[in-house]
């Protein structure tokens, strides 16, 4: 007997992820404006104090962390960013949709998919072509959590609460792939020693938790000192909020109102989705379109991997797997969800804006007119893969 894909999550499931839901709707409507505001600067008459802004040097350069404006928003403000993602994780694997194999089975697979396909997809083509930047194969692999639940949220509120449920749990999943792939494949050099300090410092941290102690005192210059030996390190600084994420605890012991994880999120997602996100929005999708234009930087063998990847390779991942593990395992769709809104989630995972603009500035150091294609080509994917969710979303509804 086959048993449901997706099922009705409980209360308490409930509750959480209308939580997740209204922080990220939130979360993603600023990261527009934040995006567009950048947009419109980088491309004005006044562009040049917006690139000097994002070059502005800051932060003690005794430690080595003079680092400019941008560089602190991809790896200090996206840390926190991560962190949350690693909290997520770490509720879905525990209490949520992940924490029995014949639930996690499919989004988890769906993610590989909706990974796998897009990288083989830009690989392709930027191998074929004259010009082409394989290098960049990341690129198209990710989610953005907090753009695909704010269309969802305003577009799709009349699907199950199951499907909406495994968008958050796939894009979880998806994203931390995408922060192994950096932690692997985008690393510029390795220290043992800084990272030796970093392992040093998880420990402690999860031995505080088995400890349950919950002072802040303890648990922030951990936090602090693993960051920075991971930056040291050479393996990008955003693992270090995944790790700690995934070593919260999320169940709550007898006589505990709420577990550290939900306590830790209460207090950094609202940061994160409002403004650590938008920030890093604003300083990485300042495209000056204007020195390259905007026809040639669209029709670059980068951009042209990065577009089929996300608006073509995404759905066409996500569908096939889950289909191949609904017809090979005993995972089935329950009757209230259809394939076309598979599909419609498959597209809705299209939109890649955050960590496919954080990807594309490491898989490209000192090639400044080809991040701007790929920037490009990201912004213009997740806008199209956005309009197509939302003419998919809006059919369904009828």
């Amino acid at each position: 007997m086959s048993e449901p894909a997706f099922i009705r999550p409980s209360r308490r499931e409930r509750g959480w992820l209308v939580g997740q839901l209204r922080d990220e709707t939130v979360g993603g409507g600023l990261l527009l404006i934040a995006a567009t505001l950048a947009l419109v600067w980088a491309n004005s008459p006044w562009a040049d104090s917006y690139a000097a802004l994002v070059a502005l040097p800051v932060g003690p350069a005794s430690v080595g962390l003079q680092l400019p404006l941008g560089a602190w928003a991809a790896d200090g403000l996206l840390s926190v960013f991560f962190l949350v993602v690693g909290l997520e994780l770490k509720h879905e694997l525990v209490v949520g949709s992940l924490s029995k194999p014949s639930r996690a089975v499919v989004p988890i697979a769906a993610a590989l998919g909706g990974m796998l396909v897009p990288a083989l997809i830009f690989a392709a083509v930027n191998t074929s072509m004259v010009g082409g930047a394989p290098s960049g194969w990341g690129i198209p692999m990710a989610t953005d959590i907090a753009f695909a639940l704010a269309v969802l949220a305003v577009i799709g509120r009349r699907l199950p609460i199951a499907l909406r449920a495994f968008l958050l749990t796939l894009a979880v999943v998806d994203d931390l792939g995408a922060i192994t792939v950096i932690a692997i494949f985008y690393s510029t050099h390795f220290e043992l020693a800084w990272f030796t300090l970093a392992i040093i410092c998880f420990i402690g941290y999860a031995l505080a938790q088995r400890r349950r102690l919950r002072s802040a005192w303890i648990y922030v210059p951990l936090a602090l000192i693993a960051w920075y030996a991971m930056h040291e390190s050479g393996v990008h600084a955003t693992v270090a909020g995944v790790v700690l994420g995934l070593l919260t605890r999320v169940r709550s012991d007898p006589g505990e109102t709420h577990p550290p994880a939900d306590r830790v999120a209460r207090r950094v997602h609202p940061w994160s989705a409002a403004l650590c996100v938008p920030l890093f929005a604003f300083f990485a999708a300042g495209v000056d379109l204007r020195s390259i234009g905007l026809v040639e930087a669209l029709t670059a063998p980068v951009a042209i991997g990065i577009i089929l990847g996300l608006v073509v390779g995404k759905p066409l991942g996500i569908v096939c797997t889950t289909y191949l593990v609904a017809r090979f395992t005993r995972a089935s769709l329950p009757k209230a969800i259809r394939w076309a809104d598979i599909g419609a989630v498959g597209v809705l995972a299209g939109i890649g804006f955050t960590v496919s603009l954080l990807i594309t500035e490491l898989a490209f150091p000192g090639q400044p007119d080809t991040v701007a294609e790929a920037k490009t080509a990201v912004l213009a994917a997740s806008f199209l893969a956005a309009v197509l969710a939302a003419i998919a979303l809006r059919l369904r509804r009828r």
